[in-house]
């Protein structure tokens, strides 16, 4: 049974008063009022997650954090009167009569009014008067209104709204597109006629339906407008100057850039989404520049141990083990299974050709032991014994991400009773999945054959914790995930002696500083690039990738088929905008403080950024792929690449694939 006072306490202590919220009456209030009394049935696990959740209708309750910051920017005191247009769920009421005198509160849906107002009685809020209209019209009997909080985006700040405000009143309100986005904005009535505007940052609400707001048919209504907007010059032009120009991926001189780098003891190489052609190519060319000419010897990949132990294998020259499956053959097999990564392994095994075993390159897997293979057993025991529960943890595999907002995917990934009874028996499986590669490690364990056995064991005493809180998702998965793959990083590092040096390469997400992003702010999550920039300092370098535009190779769903997708325009407000209106094609960034002073400063401001990892998809996109971040804090340096395309995925391996073949193994081709 969850403990939700323990996790309404968590909840305002990391994503509340952690990101800033220093309101007492506000704190307090959300403590008090308990989130998960006004979620639907079944959603009570995910009520004290930041994000939010759907509801009836069509809507949502918005995010925590967002909730706590239009309050405490409404300036909510004892005794005030406050106006709350879009009650929903009527959690945020809740929280505001907590401190303030009366709320009126405005829905324009009958049903979300009538299950509101039963939660208002059953708790005892006995300060809250609810009815259902027009929201964007206000309600002027009762005004003026001390503050004034709205839960949708208007094309503009309403004008009934405005002059329902008290003198000295707040009017607190998302302006702007309310497909690709909002600025939310505060509004302080000064006179009669004068009105003072603050911008809050951007957010992501539902549209605001109404005379003064949308139409249904989202047009914008006739009685509203949208300001025009402009863009501040400076920061443009710092990007502008700082952007270094980079030649064609495959030109000789592409990646002496990133020489500056190479003093480095780990160098983590990201990317914005796992299937796209620019990015592998770009990191194989880094890396074989600093292997060839600074000392580095460990290539260290987001991608299960035993698969990449094969390479390693075979890239050393060493004959292959038997009696091991074949590589790369399930989900997401194309995110390794391609001839971009293939050409990178062709380049090492040439590489290491006719040199002993101490001046050789290796390449490694960080990932969780056969994660991949893990889930594989999971969904298809699942398939046989109750296929809507394959069907719920597809979703949570595949979409229970750090960068993901979209409501739907929460009530998308609803446990029930049955799923949770499976529980034992997925354990087990995966359990003896994980058994029977160690047996495989086991064989001749001396040299690198004894690193692999040892990775193995490590893994078999964790291997029942992981798994169960894999098949359950959250927090707790991606980090246990993520202290892993560095663990593993540090053991090579160490089983490599005081010389090595490591490349790293993995998903945006995971090498960028997560402390510096709303996975760590607001999620509580870390990463391989936080824990690295914690153990190394200086010695670590974390680079990201990015794109405006293109194609990539990815799925609509997890285990989905892969398809090419094409890659909206990157969104307005986004780091990814920034660099297509202002830098070339191909180009670098260093924002490290010592290299650029000014664009490190102007870059630690939040920043949308887009995330797209084995999953697309592009009708969701600001709520499924992109999260709040400080850049230059996040990263040290980001390689921009403005057009870019998907990997070439290499054909599915036939049954009976000949291991014999030179020319073909280990991808079997």
């Amino acid at each position: 049974m969850a403990d939700h006072d323990a996790e309404r306490q968590r909840m305002v202590s990391v994503h509340i008063a952690g990101r800033g919220i220093r309101d007492r009456s506000v704190l307090e209030a959300m403590r008090t009022v308990p989130r998960e009394r006004f979620v639907d049935t079944g959603m009570q696990e995910f009520a004290y997650e930041d994000s939010p959740l759907p509801i009836d209708a069509g809507q949502t309750i918005s995010q925590p954090y967002i909730v706590a910051l239009m309050i405490e920017a409404a300036g909510i005191g004892p005794g005030d009167r406050v106006l709350e247009v879009g009650a929903g769920s009527g959690y945020a009421a809740a929280v505001v009569s907590r401190i303030a005198g009366h709320v009126h509160a405005i829905e324009r849906h009958a049903s979300l009014v009538e299950a509101a107002q039963a939660r208002f009685d059953a708790l005892g809020y006995d300060n809250i008067t609810l009815r259902v209209g027009d929201g964007s019209l206000g309600w002027p009997e009762f005004a003026p209104f001390d503050a004034i909080l709205v839960a949708a985006g208007a094309p503009a700040p309403p004008q009934a709204l405005r002059a329902q405000l008290a003198i000295g009143g707040r009017l607190v309100v998302p302006v702007g597109d309310s497909v690709l986005g909002e600025r939310l904005r505060r509004i302080t009535r000064i006179d009669d006629d004068r009105y003072q505007e603050d911008d809050l940052g951007g957010v992501s609400f539902v549209p605001l339906i109404g005379e003064q707001g949308w139409a249904e048919d989202g047009r914008r209504s006739a009685s509203n407008h949208v300001p025009g907007r402009s863009r501040g010059h400076s920061l443009a032009q710092l990007v502008a100057d700082a952007a270094e120009p980079l030649p064609y991926i495959d030109a000789p001189g592409f990646a002496e850039a990133f020489d500056r780098f190479a003093d480095a003891r780990v160098v983590l190489l990201g990317e914005c989404s796992h299937g796209t052609s620019q990015f592998y190519r770009a990191r194989a060319a880094i890396t074989r520049r600093l292997v060839e000419h600074h000392g580095f010897n460990l290539l260290a990949i987001e991608a299960d141990w035993p698969d990449v132990a094969v390479l390693n294998r075979h890239i050393r020259h060493q004959p292959p083990r038997t009696a091991a499956e074949p590589i790369f053959q399930r989900f997401p097999r194309w995110m390794w299974q391609n001839a971009e990564f293939a050409s990178m392994i062709g380049w090492l095994r040439s590489h290491n050709q006719g040199r002993d075993a101490a001046s050789q390159a290796g390449v490694y897997g960080l990932d969780l032991y056969n994660m991949h293979a893990s889930i594989a057993t999971v969904l298809a025991y699942l398939d046989q014994v109750d296929p809507d529960a394959a069907a719920t943890a597809r979703v949570r595999y595949g979409c229970l991400t750090p960068w993901q907002k979209d409501p739907a995917t929460y009530g998308r990934a609803v446990l029930d009773d049955r799923y949770r009874t499976c529980e034992q028996e997925v354990v087990r499986q995966c359990r003896d999945l994980l058994a029977r590669q160690v047996d495989y490690a086991r064989a001749g364990a001396d040299g690198e054959r004894f690193l692999d056995a040892a990775q193995s064991a490590r893994l078999v005493a964790a291997a029942e914790r992981y798994y169960r809180i894999m098949y359950y998702g959250g927090a707790d998965s991606w980090n246990l995930r993520d202290t892993h793959m560095f663990d593993t990083l540090c053991h090579l590092l160490e089983a490599h002696g005081a010389q090595s040096k490591a490349v790293v390469w993995a998903h945006n997400s995971h090498v960028g500083d997560a402390r510096h992003t709303d996975m760590g702010t607001a999620r509580g999550e870390l990463n391989i690039g936080q824990l690295c920039h914690e153990r190394f300092g200086d010695d670590a370098c974390l680079v990201g990738f990015g794109t405006h535009g293109g194609t990539v190779a990815a799925a609509h769903d997890w285990d989905g088929a892969m398809e090419i997708m094409n890659v909206r325009p990157s969104h307005r407000h986004s780091l990814e905008r920034l660099c297509h209106d202002n830098a070339p094609p191909r180009a670098l960034l260093d924002m490290r403080e010592s290299a650029n002073p000014a664009l490190h400063r102007a870059l630690r401001a939040a920043h949308l950024e887009r995330f797209i990892g084995v999953i697309y998809r592009p009708d969701t996109e600001l709520q499924s792929h992109y999260s709040e971040v400080s850049p230059s804090r996040q990263f040290d340096a980001y390689a921009w690449f403005d057009e870019t395309h998907a990997v070439a995925a290499l054909p599915v391996q036939a049954e009976g694939w000949d291991r014999g073949v030179p020319d073909t193994y280990p991808f079997g081709v």
